[in-house]
């Protein structure tokens, strides 16, 4: 794929960013690896020969699986793929609702999907994407597909999600169970502003076979408020409100909250042989992929 920015193959990011995410892959905790061929397989063993797709040469990859052929024409190496007798599922829940319209958050959801469709379709892994705007009706749905012929399919769905409703969290991931089926990585990118318990939508994941990646991306007003006098809150989704006098008094009060829901979801994420972690729409996306992704060990 041309890395070329004189046409961009998507809106998302700059094609020099989609060619480093080329040469990367998903690395989830509970998923075994077929150290021969650099895939992830299921646990229950036994994959076919059947040739799926190449990929890009990355250190670590058994040279057996190198095409010496195309390498001969191209002088740049490229694995052979194969697919599994039940591959691996990334399963992209987009949280669509409005309060992820606030200061980008939503923009770096997508773009953040996008990454991670990415290395999964470049890696023979099927690639589903949800997003969940509306209480009681159905997510959009990008229903699975493969292969590098699947990038446009969905970065354009990817790029036409439109931001608006009320789902909280807990209901959008009981939505998207409803339909999914297949073990694998899901990864969930929300801000996760709800009122509800998110406990019970994580081991409905956990049950269904999905290892849980969680993006909580958040503004930096909201990371960081600046806050003085006396203010009116308004529920973007609900239209509550809430008057507050002397809300600097209570600036401390939201951080110690603030702090603890990170140090609560990394537990209950954990817990469930998952990873969290808390994003800022202030950070550069070429940070977030290839430091604090590559650092924690949610890519490779």
């Amino acid at each position: 794929m041309s890395s070329s920015n004189t046409t961009r193959f998507t809106a998302l990011f700059d094609n020099s960013v989609l060619s480093r995410l080329e040469r990367l892959r998903l690395n989830p905790l509970r998923r075994l690896t077929v150290r021969s061929r650099g895939e992830h397989q299921t646990g229950k063993g036994g994959t076919s020969t059947e040739f799926s797709d190449y990929r890009d040469y990355v250190p670590g990859d058994d040279v057996k699986n190198v095409d010496w052929n195309i390498f001969s024409r191209l002088n740049r190496p490229y694995i052979k793929l194969y697919r599994h007798e039940e591959e691996m599922h990334v399963v992209l829940l987009v949280d669509a609702s409005t309060s992820m319209q606030f200061e980008g958050k939503l923009d770096l959801a997508k773009q953040l999907a996008g990454a991670c469709g990415l290395m999964g379709l470049m890696n023979s892994e099927r690639v589903s994407v949800y997003a969940c705007h509306h209480l009681g009706k159905s997510p959009e749905l990008l229903p699975p597909c493969s292969g590098r012929v699947s990038l446009r399919r969905v970065f354009k769905f990817l790029e036409g999600i439109q931001g608006g409703g009320d789902t909280p969290l807990e209901a959008a991931v009981d939505a998207v169970l409803r339909t999914h089926r297949g073990r694998g990585v899901v990864v969930l990118l929300s801000d996760f502003l709800t009122l509800g318990d998110v406990n019970p939508a994580l081991n409905a994941l956990f049950s269904a076979g999905l290892e849980i990646h969680a993006v909580q991306i958040l503004s930096e007003s909201e990371l960081h408020p600046e806050i003085t006098g006396d203010i009116r809150l308004i529920d973007s989704e609900t239209g509550d409100t809430l008057d507050i006098s002397g809300a600097a008094e209570l600036f401390g009060i939201y951080q110690d909250q603030l702090a603890w829901q990170e140090i609560q979801l990394t537990a209950d994420c954990q817990k469930r042989s998952g990873r969290f972690l808390r994003v800022s729409t202030n950070t550069p996306l070429d940070s977030i992929l290839f430091d604090t992704f590559r650092r924690k060990g949610w890519i490779r």
